[in-house]
């Protein structure tokens, strides 16, 4: 690493998927719009050097149309460590999701309705409407432009999404969607995350440790402002959270139209609620969603500043399944992730 090239990130790169077999994994996400990229494997010893899992490793990155982020790798494990988060509540530490944007959400709950009437194993929401910016502002129906997003939850055993479609507004790097693709869908535009921290010390890792930009601060959402977190979520009357929005630095805190995808969330539910923590069940080695990737410009800087962090534990700089220099660690709040090199 040279002084020219300094330190950079990017946006989330991967949300890596645990799945028994690859070929239903692949059919799935051809759908969606994506496609074959890379094939690599790692023997158990490699495995347990980077991910903690003793087990041989076959994984296939998927890629969508051009984009450098929210992507999918999915991971084969030889031995899975267990089933993963599967179908269970959302309203646990541990939990991850990912979430894309659609230009026509009813195709995808014509699909949803259909797996569930041949008695699929699916879960999903309403197609609940929520207005995303100036909640505050008084429209008139029929006379002033419905301003917002129509969004749904959809839980299968391998995966945890959200899709959502806009009405009223765009915004030019949040998203690019296939027009080809048979749902025409985007790559992930954002990936969540559950945590309780009442001090919000937390939080500051991804900001001073990662130089993400936090473009969102501690937004409060009530079971009595948003029917769609209600169902979501399952917030009982009273309940509520607060969200945190972290973004690759090419993003704006202030800027609208200069914000870009691949961001992610982080849901703060207060610590008097009484959470169950499914962080085993949401790891490399997990089936599901077990994991997320950063790619970084400066890989040894990222992994000294990382070391000098309160991490909970953290690798040694070692290939990955495709021959990138990698290593991971857990971030103080329980989130197992790894880094590569850009």
């Amino acid at each position: 690493m040279t002084q020219s090239q300094p330190t950079a990130i990017e946006g989330i790169y991967e949300v890596c998927i645990g799945v028994p077999e690859p070929i239903a994994a692949i059919q799935y996400w051809e759908q969606f719009g994506y496609r074959i990229g890379q094939v690599g494997e790692l023997s158990a010893a490699a495995a347990k050097q980077l991910y903690g899992v003793e087990s041989s490793l076959q994984a296939i990155r998927l890629y969508h149309q051009n984009a450098d982020h929210g992507l999918i790798r999915l991971m084969v494990w030889q031995n899975p460590s267990n089933e993963g988060l599967s179908m269970g509540s959302m309203k646990v530490t541990g939990n991850r999701w990912a979430t894309t944007l659609t230009a026509d959400v009813l195709n995808i709950l014509n699909h949803v309705e259909e797996a569930s009437s041949a008695h699929g194993a699916i879960k999903f929401t309403n197609a609940h409407w929520e207005v995303i910016d100036n909640k505050q502002r008084k429209s008139r129906p029929f006379i002033d432009s419905a301003i917002g997003v129509r969004e749904v939850l959809i839980l299968q055993p391998f995966t945890r999404q959200v899709l959502f479609q806009r009405f009223g507004y765009t915004l030019p790097h949040y998203g690019n969607i296939h027009k080809t693709s048979a749902l025409k869908t985007s790559q992930f535009t954002h990936m969540g995350i559950v945590i309780q921290d009442d001090s919000k010390t937390r939080l500051s890792f991804y900001e001073e440790v990662l130089g993400l930009v936090r473009v969102r601060n501690d937004v409060e959402t009530s079971y009595e402002s948003s029917v769609a977190s209600r169902e979501i979520f399952d917030l009982h009357k009273s309940e509520k959270f607060f969200v945190t929005a972290f973004d690759d630095p090419r993003s704006s805190k202030t800027d609208l139209l200069a914000a870009r995808s691949g961001r992610l969330y982080i849901v703060r539910f207060p610590s008097t609620l009484k959470l169950n923590s499914q962080f085993e069940a949401a790891q490399p080695g997990c089936l599901g969603m077990c994991l997320y990737t950063y790619r970084v410009r400066g890989l040894d800087k990222y992994c000294d500043r990382i070391k000098a962090s309160p991490v909970q534990k953290y690798t040694i700089i070692v290939p990955n399944e495709f021959g990138e220099q990698s290593f991971s660690f857990v971030a103080p709040d329980g989130y197992f992730w790894t880094l590569l090199e850009n």
